[in-house]
This record gives C-alpha cells, sequence and structure tokens, in this order.
C-alpha cells in the first residue's frame, strides 16, 4: 500500500493528513469549511483514495490559510506515498461534465510544479468557501505534490457545478496518473528519475 501521512503545525494551522494511494474512496474529512469537506471528499472517491484531513484554522480570519495549508500537506503526502514512482503511469487526464459545466483536468507527475489554471468567473463565495481558494488550493497541492497541473473549465454557469467538476476531475486524473503500467517497472522517464 502506498500511503502518505504529513502532521503540519504552524501559528495559522495545525493539520494531519493521510492517503492511501490504493484505498477504495473511505474518507473522513474535517477542514471546517463545509463545501471544500464535500470537494475533498469527492476527490478522494473518484480518485478511489482513502483520505482523512482534520484541520483546525484560524477561520475566524478567513479560510485562506486552511485551504491552502491543507494543499501543501495533501501534495506532499502524495509525493511521499508515491515515492520513487515506479512502475505508474505518470500522466492522467480526464475530462469530467457536472451538468451545464465541463471540466478538464490533465497533470504529469513530472516533478517540475506548474499550475494553468482557467476556471472563467466564479461567484464570490459557495457557502462558506471562497472560490478564490479553489487556485490557491490547487497551486499549494500541484507545486508540493510535484505535478505539472493543468486545469480548465470549458464552459458552464454555476459556481457549484464548476469547482466540483475540477475537484472529480482531479481525483479521476490522479488516479489515471498513479495507477502501475504492467509494461514497466522502471521510472517511466527517459532521465530515470521523477
Amino acid at each position: 500500500m502506498r500511503v502518505g501521512k504529513i502532521f503540519r503545525e504552524t501559528k495559522e494551522t495545525k493539520i494531519d493528513v493521510e492517503i492511501n494511494l490504493d484505498g477504495g474512496g473511505k474518507t473522513s474529512i474535517d477542514t471546517g469549511i463545509g463545501f471544500f469537506n464535500h470537494m475533498l471528499n469527492l476527490f478522494a472517491a473518484h480518485g478511489q483514495f482513502d483520505l482523512n484531513v482534520k484541520c483546525n484554522g484560524d477561520l475566524e480570519v478567513d479560510g485562506h490559510h486552511s485551504v491552502e495549508d491543507i494543499g501543501i500537506a495533501l501534495g506532499t503526502a502524495i509525493k511521499n506515498a508515491l515515492g520513487d514512482k515506479r512502475g505508474i503511469n505518470r500522466y492522467g487526464t480526464f475530462f469530467l461534465p457536472m451538468d451545464e459545466s465541463l471540466a478538464l483536468v490533465s497533470l504529469d507527475i513530472s516533478g517540475r510544479p506548474f499550475l494553468v489554471f482557467d476556471a472563467g468567473e466564479l461567484a464570490p463565495m459557495i457557502g462558506n468557501f471562497d472560490t478564490e481558494l479553489t487556485e490557491e488550493f490547487l497551486r499549494a497541492f500541484a507545486f508540493n505534490a510535484g505535478l505539472t497541473l493543468h486545469v480548465k473549465i470549458l464552459y458552464g454557469k454555476n459556481s457549484h457545478h464548476k469547482v466540483e467538476a475540477i475537484f472529480k476531475a482531479l481525483g479521476h486524473a490522479l488516479r489515471i496518473a498513479t495507477e502501475y503500467d504492467s509494461r514497466n517497472s522502471g521510472v517511466p522517464s527517459t532521465k530515470g528519475i521523477l
């Protein structure tokens, strides 16, 4: 089993994260932000990852520190769980329709962090979740997991549907990329290292 565990504590947040990349989608998520809990549950369910996240953050300020720091911790846990990355597919791409919205997530477990994010216009808030934090989470996640990550909403109107489509597609794309390729037991790079 490929498991990554992280405990991260700052003056702003205290976070416990555990992910099993070979799980079945079991979750225990408590970020203090209802909509974000929902998004992380969807990410894990669609990726078939077992995911536990517990965050005590300074929500009296706003959700920024909690969401970004969870991205840091989750990305680090995934990087740790992947180890030397031998035998994985490395690349994953997924289109996901959510009612009137269509999301594309494409990623490379390259060790070269990068984020391209284009979700179009979003409503400022979904419940108690500041939608600007979607990009902040994805950036922290990609940079700490070592992913080149492209996220695009091709079209859509409803902000809830757009953000939900992103998190579901991210789970699917990451599952594809982290699955083993039975034809290759080495590192999937001509450089011999990722």
